[in-house]
Parts: C-alpha cells; sequence; structure tokens
C-alpha cells in the first residue's frame, strides 16, 4: 500500500527534521524540510503530500505542503546520483520555481548553496535536470544561440552592481526573453529600482 498524502493532526516535530502526524489514530513519521517543519505546529490539523519511499530494508515516509514540491521531489530522487537526503537538501534550499529558474539559467553558483553539493556535482545536476524539469521558453532559447549568454551577461552585470542572486532571479523572470542584452538589462534595473524603492 503507497501512502500518497496525510491528512490529521500534529502530534510532535523533531530537531532531526521529522514530523509525527496522527491519522485515525496512527501516528506517521515524515522527513520534511525546515520550511515545512516550521508551519507543522503540534497539537494543530496539517494536510501533506507525501511521497512513500520503500526500498527493501526500510520504507520512508516524506512530507509535502504543495504538490509543485513533491513532484520535483519525485524529478530529483529520478536523477542518477541523488538520494531523498541530497533531494530533500536541494527543496530546503530552493523552491520548485527557482529550482526552474536555476536549471533554465545554468547557474550552478545557487545550486551550490545546497549543502553538500560542490560544483562538479552542481555543473553535472544542471545537465541532467535539464533534461527531466518542465523548464520555460528560457532554455528553449538556449539552443537557438545567443540567449543563454545574453542572459548571462545580464546577470554578471547586476551582480557587479551589487544584486542579490534572488533579487536578479526574480527581476529576470518577469522580463520579456525577445530582448537584447542592453534593452533587458535597463528593464532589470528598472524593476529592481520599483522593488527597493
Amino acid at each position: 500500500m503507497m501512502i500518497g498524502s496525510l491528512r490529521g493532526n500534529v502530534l510532535e516535530r523533531s530537531s532531526d527534521g521529522t514530523a509525527l502526524v496522527e491519522v485515525a489514530g496512527v501516528g506517521y513519521v515524515v522527513h520534511v524540510t525546515p520550511r515545512c517543519l516550521a508551519e507543522l505546529e503540534p497539537t494543530s490539523p496539517a494536510f501533506l503530500y507525501v511521497h512513500h519511499h520503500i526500498r527493501e530494508d526500510t520504507q520512508t515516509l516524506f512530507g509535502f505542503q504543495t504538490r509543485d514540491e513533491k513532484s520535483s521531489f519525485q524529478t530529483l530522487i529520478a536523477t542518477h546520483g541523488v538520494g531523498p537526503s541530497l533531494a530533500l537538501a536541494i527543496l530546503s534550499t530552493h523552491s520548485p520555481s527557482a529550482l526552474v529558474d536555476i536549471v533554465a539559467s545554468s547557474d550552478v553558483g545557487a545550486l551550490t548553496l545546497v549543502p553538500g553539493v560542490g560544483k562538479k556535482t552542481a555543473e553535472r545536476l544542471l545537465i541532467e535536470l535539464k533534461n527531466r524539469l518542465s523548464l520555460p521558453t528560457l532554455t528553449d532559447r538556449d539552443t537557438t544561440g545567443g540567449a543563454g549568454t545574453t542572459v548571462s551577461d545580464v546577470r554578471e552585470a547586476l551582480m557587479g552592481l551589487g544584486y542579490s542572486e534572488n533579487e536578479i532571479r526574480e527581476s529576470l523572470r518577469s522580463l520579456p526573453m525577445e530582448t537584447d542584452a542592453a534593452t533587458m538589462l535597463r528593464e532589470a534595473l528598472r524593476l529592481l529600482g520599483a522593488r527597493r524603492a
């Protein structure tokens, strides 16, 4: 029997990243991200999408607040060299939408922010995930030539101006991709200026 979701009450949460959720008198130990764990207040009701991970010697439940998180987790663990612990660490560091942006823009630096992921591992993951994640039109333009370079140039320019990775990623997500680097940079600065105002 595979468990796909749980609805019940939180009995307790532990510092090891697990929560004990009681459903119809049965307590389930569920591994979650720190962000999710913070939301699971003891004695409060909870609903989690669950990935039921079965191996020969053990069964583990991984819980998520959204369907996107569960789907991203399943995509990650289907990737060579990514186990459940690393997949959870990646989703603890980056949201599903941020992960798509990171892969679409080949952002090695952002992936190395994940504990346990070095530069070589990040580069390999980017290559493998490009074939697995549903990427926005940004990646489609990479194959037509020049798009990836344009985005990288704008990203580097903004970093040189002192903007953070998160600010840059948010601004690039809002921009039309059918523009040259100068126009994209000008629009990004306008957006970033409005957000900081």
